[in-house]
């Protein structure tokens, strides 16, 4: 978005603190914006590539005015107007008109700024006036009423991130419940377990993606609970918490029209000073998705490992073919999706790390960096959700077993033994497992060969059904 109109462009002529300054004619934005476009060219990213922000500022601006005209601050024309501009925002109209980039200095300023300029705006054209035309309709007397970037912009971060987390939950379900129809399929193909990438004992390839499905379900509830901690605004607060330049009743009325517009269960700091610099509810959301990052990125190593090969590697499932693997190397093909997922968790606790830092950062009575929280924090759970999509869509609902293979892996496994080790004894498993690594010979053979346990007593010892689950009954006879 350019920050100066081009020569011989039309124009409008706007004032701020610093100066006169020409402003697109065309523009639902204002002299702020401008100022702010200039100032911060820094990640390319206009705040509105977050959809749901931009419906939290409306929803915001639309409940302040609602709640001055009923305090009777504000007249029932601007805040009709100013109401019905916030709604054709949240409907997703003229989010293009937020331009202002997602990192910039001022503590969210432009931003609020960005918001007030559009909404006034387009309330001067609901009501026949010009744009520009700010002695009706201002930016900062009407629109910011009762508000400050410091309770406005927190509250808009709070709102948008629980909109945000509630999609990210839709993701993490679907892949939850892809994992979960995988471990039915695979219930009955018997495989070996490793720990420490070595044989241990027989599972059935069911159970191990049944723990892919666990996993992500805790995590699911992980995220409401953080969900839960970002109800808590500092909206009414203003400046610094002590909620100057506001109605005493403002705060909790403007609480309760933002509840009704968005649906959520929001509720008003009891401190709105420790509210208004504290930034842990979006550190602690952080950490739980990061939380959600490393499981993720253990998954897909997991996936990447149980598919390597086709020859030389496990090769115990096969992931469907999304691409040609190499430029150079015919027939190759790459765990693309998983690779990809890996990466977006590396992001992700980057930027845990961002925002840890930003949260720490604070001075006194206001957190300056919450832009760059915002901006890290979005990027984790949008990452994250598109992430969840693609596993479970382009990857994990393709996935097939290599039964024969890894019947055949079970078979040969040194780590049968541990299943006869409460029949025969340590000493004697012991042997057998030595003897079986040495000459490359089974288990179960060399078990018969010394007359450790029957043929029969052998064949009932090694059904899947007791290699995994729990079984140590004695022998019959």
């Amino acid at each position: 978005m350019r920050a100066v109109p081009p020569a011989g462009e039309a124009t409008r002529i706007e004032h701020d603190l610093i100066g006169a300054m020409e402003v697109p004619a065309d523009a639902y934005y204002g002299v702020h914006t401008v100022r702010a476009l200039a100032n911060f060219p820094i990640s390319g990213v206009p705040i509105h590539a977050n959809r749901n922000l931009i419906c939290a500022l409306a929803a915001i601006k639309e409940a302040a005015a609602a709640t001055n005209a009923e305090l009777g601050l504000l007249d029932r024309e601007r805040a009709g107007a100013i109401g019905a501009a916030c709604q054709s925002i949240r409907a997703g109209s003229f989010h293009d008109q937020f331009v202002v980039d997602a990192i910039q200095g001022g503590a969210g300023t432009s931003t609020n700024m960005n918001a007030n300029e559009v909404i006034a705006n387009l309330a001067l054209e609901l009501t026949g006036r010009q744009r520009g035309d700010y002695a009706f309709i201002h930016p900062n007397e009407h629109v910011n009423m009762s508000q400050s970037t410091n309770d406005v912009y927190p509250t808009a971060l709070k709102v948008a991130a629980y909109r945000s987390a509630e999609e990210l939950l839709i993701a993490m379900a679907k892949l939850r419940e892809c994992f979960g129809r995988k471990a039915v399929e695979f219930a009955d193909i018997i495989k070996m377990g490793r720990t420490q990438l070595q044989d241990a004992v027989p599972m059935t390839l069911g159970q191990e993606f049944g723990t892919y499905a666990v996993m992500i379900g805790e995590d699911e509830q992980r995220l409401v609970e953080a969900s839960a901690l970002i109800c808590e605004i500092n909206l009414g607060g203003t400046a610094i918490g002590t909620g100057i330049a506001s109605h005493p009743r403002y705060a909790d009325l403007v609480c309760e029209e933002l509840v009704r517009i968005t649906g959520l269960p929001l509720s008003t700091s009891p401190d709105l000073i420790e509210a208004t610099q504290d930034c842990g509810a979006f550190v602690q959301l952080s950490g739980v998705l990061k939380r959600i990052a490393v499981k993720l990125s253990k998954i897909c190593n997991d996936l990447r490992l149980l598919s390597s090969g086709p020859r030389t590697g496990l090769g115990e499932i096969n992931l469907p073919a999304m691409q040609a693997g190499s430029s150079i190397m015919p027939g190759k093909v790459n765990p693309v999706i998983p690779e990809v997922v890996n990466q977006i968790a590396f992001e992700v606790i980057g930027n845990d790390l961002t925002i840890t830092m930003a949260a720490e950062a604070g001075q006194l009575q206001l957190n300056a960096f919450e832009p760059i929280i915002a901006h890290s924090l979005f990027k984790s759970i949008s990452h994250l959700r598109n992430g969840c999509t693609v596993l479970a869509g382009r990857c994990v609902s393709g996935i097939t077993a290599n039964r024969a293979h890894l019947a055949e892996s079970v078979k040969n496994s040194i780590g049968l033994v541990t299943a006869l080790n409460p029949y025969i004894g340590y000493e004697n498993a012991t042997m057998i497992a030595r003897e079986a690594l040495a000459t490359g010979r089974g288990v179960a053979e060399l078990v018969l060969e010394r007359g450790l346990l029957s043929a029969e007593a052998l064949t009932f010892l090694l059904t899947p059904e007791r290699l995994t689950r729990p079984h140590c009954e004695p022998l019959a006879g």
